[in-house]
């Protein structure tokens, strides 16, 4: 008798951990929706912008740059103002940051398979600037937080009195102030999230 008291208890305690391990998971999820719905708004334009080349498969790739990038917060979700020369911010309409921070990455995109670089060398370049894939192409082809950092001192010594991390030496980029020299690895890690966990209307996985 004493034994299947024993037994009904455990069976009762493994119930119960699955329970919670469930609702865990579930309510994981949610957390991680509500974090993410100012970018998932933006799916369908993203889509709609990127299919007019045929580059629809990166739409997870982009929403993941946003989201590095702004969270989808503000009038210029894309941070695309610069790559037009313009001050950051400039751009004050959401459909105009998305159109053209899809050219952007069509541009760099284009150009880094010219050149024979790898993907995440691109990403970078949509940070640094597409001279970032010129320079990769001359020490290897792939990026690396290596040369991304050489890439960024050298930018910082044209100009230092504008790429100082506003002089705080305990800012992760010091001294390397130009640009994100991490900016790849954190953008490729934002757009799993958006292939794996989050269910698009658009079905699509990013190429590697």
């Amino acid at each position: 008798m004493e034994v299947i008291k024993k037994n009904r208890m455990w069976k009762f305690i493994k119930r119960l951990l699955l329970f919670t391990l469930l609702m865990s998971i579930i309510g994981l999820f949610a957390i991680y929706r509500y974090y993410f719905q100012d970018v998932l708004k933006y799916e369908t334009q993203v889509y709609t912008e990127l299919k007019t080349s045929n580059l629809e498969e990166y739409t997870p790739l982009l929403l993941g740059l946003m989201m590095q990038e702004t969270k989808g917060k503000g009038k210029d979700p894309m941070q695309a103002s610069e790559s037009l020369g313009l001050a950051k911010d400039s751009i004050q309409d959401t459909s105009k940051s998305i159109q053209q921070g899809v050219s952007h990455f069509k541009d760099v995109y284009s150009y880094g398979k010219k050149q024979g670089v790898d993907l995440q060398t691109i990403i970078q370049s949509y940070n640094m600037g597409i001279a970032y894939i010129d320079f990769v192409k001359k020490h290897g082809g792939k990026h690396t937080d290596q040369l991304a950092k050489t890439y960024s001192l050298s930018m910082v010594e044209t100009n230092p009195e504008l790429y100082t991390c506003n002089n705080n030496k305990k800012n992760f980029r010091y001294p390397y102030c130009y640009g994100d020299f991490s900016y790849s690895q954190k953008v490729m890690k934002k757009t799993k999230y958006f292939e794996i966990l989050v269910p698009l209307k658009h079905n699509i996985v990013g190429k590697p």
